[in-house]
């Protein structure tokens, strides 16, 4: 027996092939059940296109992963092309931090170090004031990822074994990719030939889901991270700016003007702080030596509308 609805079905499922085909960068997950699949794709924008018109108007590279931790849906744009970390790399660096204090060293977090006025670097605000009597490793992730502050975030990788400790830990995580190779603020010499000190956005975006929503670290681990990430002070200008201020955000900038150079990578709680988080990991550079703030706030709402949350 014909069923009457058999070709309308069919020809639904082919039109969504070819429109996901088309859209290249953008892939679906489990779709809601009040609204037709073929329906939710036709009314999400097409993510690679778009992210080509704002690359082609910025006049350099923009590399966007997102991921939906409700359905496992992702979008992406030069989701497997490397760039700097940046400053990024803060975030990762702090929860391998809380990893060892949980694993291997108790009492890690309470350790009290020390540096010397030699030893501090550029945008120090925290430690600057400190050369005297030093900080917790628990104060110095909190400067680290809250004022990105670079003799903090030096500190921290000395207690979990430099750069190569990092590039370890990213290993932990199942990440093939990122690597940390240098201390701040040697990292952020940088070329595009350069394969030291950087991560692709896929890959930390998927890192930054173990840390933020997984079961990389402990529970309360997880939320001293959470903690530190929406109280960062940097980041007002970029995924925040994109997004609507009812949502709750906790995201770590990296920045190198003379690269062009402006990150950010986000935990970004859709619904405030119940519900499930989505992950964004943008990362820009060009010839021009002048971060752009409003080309990442542009991207996290293309990821987002692509993920259909906006």
């Amino acid at each position: 027996m014909r069923h009457p609805r058999t070709r309308p079905a069919l020809q639904a499922a082919a039109a969504l092939t070819a429109s996901l085909l088309a859209g290249g960068a953008l892939t679906t997950g489990t779709a809601s059940a009040a609204v037709p699949v073929a329906q939710q794709a036709a009314a999400r924008p097409d993510v690679k296109k778009e992210l080509r018109a704002l690359e082609a108007s910025f006049k350099g590279r923009i590399g966007a992963y997102a991921i939906d931790t409700a359905t496992g849906e992702t979008v992406g744009y030069r989701s497997g092309e490397r760039f700097p970390l940046l400053s990024t790399f803060k975030a990762p660096l702090c929860a391998a931090a809380l990893h060892k204090a949980r694993t291997s060293e108790p009492g890690l977090m309470d350790k009290v170090v020390k540096w010397t006025a030699d030893e501090l670097k550029p945008n120090s605000p925290t430690t600057e004031k400190h050369v005297e009597d030093g900080l917790s490793v628990a104060k110095l992730c909190q400067a680290t990822i809250t004022e990105s502050d670079n003799t903090a975030a030096n500190m921290v990788l000395k207690q979990i074994g430099g750069p190569a400790g990092l590039t370890r830990y990213f290993r932990s995580l199942k990440d093939p990719i990122s690597r940390l190779d240098r201390y701040e603020t040697e990292l952020n010499d940088w070329t595009a030939k350069e394969r030291r000190d950087t991560t692709t956005p896929a890959a930390i975006a998927r890192d930054l889901r173990l840390l933020t929503t997984g079961g990389a670290l402990k529970a309360k681990d997880r939320e001293r991270l959470n903690a530190w990430l929406i109280a960062n002070k940097t980041g007002d200008a970029r995924i925040r700016a994109g997004l609507p201020k009812t949502w709750k955000i906790g995201d770590k900038t990296g920045t190198n003007g003379e690269i062009g150079g402006a990150n950010d990578i986000a935990v970004v709680w859709p619904s405030g702080s119940s519900g499930a988080p989505i992950i964004l990991a943008v990362y820009t550079h060009r010839s021009v030596a002048a971060a752009d703030d409003a080309v990442v706030a542009k991207t996290a709402t293309i990821l987002a509308r692509g993920l259909g949350r906006l």
